[in-house]
């Protein structure tokens, strides 16, 4: 028997082998293509190769962003045979998780849990440097602006005091000294996260799928799943085919909200268009990442934060982007409008960032899911428990990329999970989430 395709003309199909074969494909829904040469049933290489694989799955992860990627490298990485699933060919940017940088922080002004949790994601973006031997960090700090008794820089302060991180806070006369190329009022305070830096957001990504494939994952890229049937073994339809699972991971990014509805879960997420700026040096180096590192200035337009990184990415250009944008469908978002927030950044770069020239030379854009309360949702579904969701991680979800993807392995095998999961709990949307 040939090991590609089975019987062959040459070695004689038993009655017994033909209903196997039917049984066998049958059962994980295999379409097959092969050819009957008089009592044998011949199969091509891809079919062979189909069911073998499907017969065996122990897990499909949908979605192949960060937090996908993340999750599927874990479970290969503990033996179990998992699938990717991507509806876009790799790589893209029609996501969340494209881009040359992230900024990664430790400190949360306004969760406990998350400043926990990254403490742990370091160490795991350290390991995965070490497996991939790639480097995927680069440390520079992070400087954290506002008003005196600012609750968001109060607030880290007391958590990077209470889990002993290196930080700095600047007296009032040193702002300008430090950083001079800064224009705000004298009575701000300046606060520098020492361990935050810039993460290389594409090699990350590309970093868990390849280590992912080294310990026999499969992705299936440009194949959209079209159906979902739940249950102990839940089938799933995609745009070329059939596979089988005994475990389901959805990661599903902007297309969460409706992907969910299809397994009768709702949740408030709403997906919206973050404009990602460069703007150009007028002193080139005034703003490289050794003089100014990332930034994050709370409530700098009215309720909105603005973000950034020094000269790091793009030579001679500094990104700051505001921390908000115009809802969007995920599918059509290059059809908004994104010059009300140019024109509102323009403003403030002119206003604080006086060595910028203040029209922005690149135009990126990037979408988050939002959640009410701007945690995510990680959980198993309500009916169906070897279903697990990964949704709604709210414009901070690539840094905890790492501990999320552990603690969806950790739930998939049934070991105890490395954090809390009730914050992040389906059931906490009591008045919009529901079966």
């Amino acid at each position: 028997m040939d090991k590609k395709t089975g019987p062959t003309e040459n070695s004689p199909c038993s009655a017994d082998w033909r209903e196997l074969m039917y049984v066998i494909t049958r059962g994980i829904g295999h379409q097959h293509s092969g050819r009957t040469c008089g009592q044998d049933t011949v199969f091509s290489d891809e079919d062979w190769t189909g069911f073998v694989m499907e017969s065996r799955l122990d897990c499909i992860v949908v979605g192949a962003g960060i937090q996908g990627s993340a999750a599927a490298y874990y479970l290969a990485a503990n033996g179990l045979q998992t699938l990717l699933i991507e509806q876009f060919p790799l790589p893209h940017s029609r996501g969340s998780s494209h881009g040359p940088s992230r900024i990664t922080r430790k400190a949360y002004a306004d969760f406990d849990q998350l400043t926990y949790m990254m403490n742990d994601a370091y160490k795991l973006w350290t390991e995965l440097e070490n497996n991939s031997g790639v480097t995927l960090f680069k440390q520079a700090g992070m400087l954290t602006v506002g008003k005196s008794q600012n609750p968001s820089i109060e607030g880290s302060v007391r958590y990077m005091k209470k889990y002993e991180m290196p930080y700095e806070v600047l007296a009032k006369e040193d702002n300008r000294k430090r950083y001079p190329m800064l224009n705000f009022p004298p009575n701000f305070t300046f606060m520098i996260d020492k361990d935050a830096g810039v993460l290389h957001a594409d090699k990350a990504l590309l970093a868990f799928q390849t280590l992912f494939k080294k310990h026999g994952g499969e992705i299936k890229d440009g194949e959209k799943v079209e159906t979902v049937s739940p249950g102990d073994i839940c089938s799933i339809q995609t745009s070329k085919g059939e596979y089988r699972c005994r475990h389901l991971v959805l990661t599903t990014g902007p297309w969460s909200k409706p992907f969910m509805s299809t397994l009768h879960v709702t949740l408030p997420l709403r997906v919206i268009k973050v404009i990602v700026l460069y703007w150009p040096e007028k002193n080139k180096g005034e703003y490289s990442l050794k003089r100014f590192p990332t930034f994050y200035h709370e409530n700098a337009i009215g309720s909105f934060s603005v973000f950034g990184t020094g000269s790091y990415e793009y030579e001679g250009m500094v990104k700051l982007c505001l921390h908000e944008g115009p809802e969007v469908d995920p599918d059509t978002r290059d059809f908004s409008d994104q010059s009300l927030v140019i024109n509102l950044m323009s403003s403030y770069v002119a206003e604080h960032f006086p060595g910028l020239i203040p029209r922005p030379s690149i135009v990126e854009s990037c979408m988050y899911t939002i959640s009410p309360d701007r945690l995510c949702v990680l959980d198993r579904h309500p009916l169906w428990r070897n279903i697990i969701i990964g949704a709604g991680f709210s414009g901070h979800g690539f840094k905890l990329s790492p501990v999320i993807g552990k603690m969806i392995s950790e739930m998939v095998m049934n070991k105890p999970v490395s954090h809390s999961l009730e914050p992040f709990r389906v059931n906490r949307f009591q008045k919009s989430s529901r079966l």
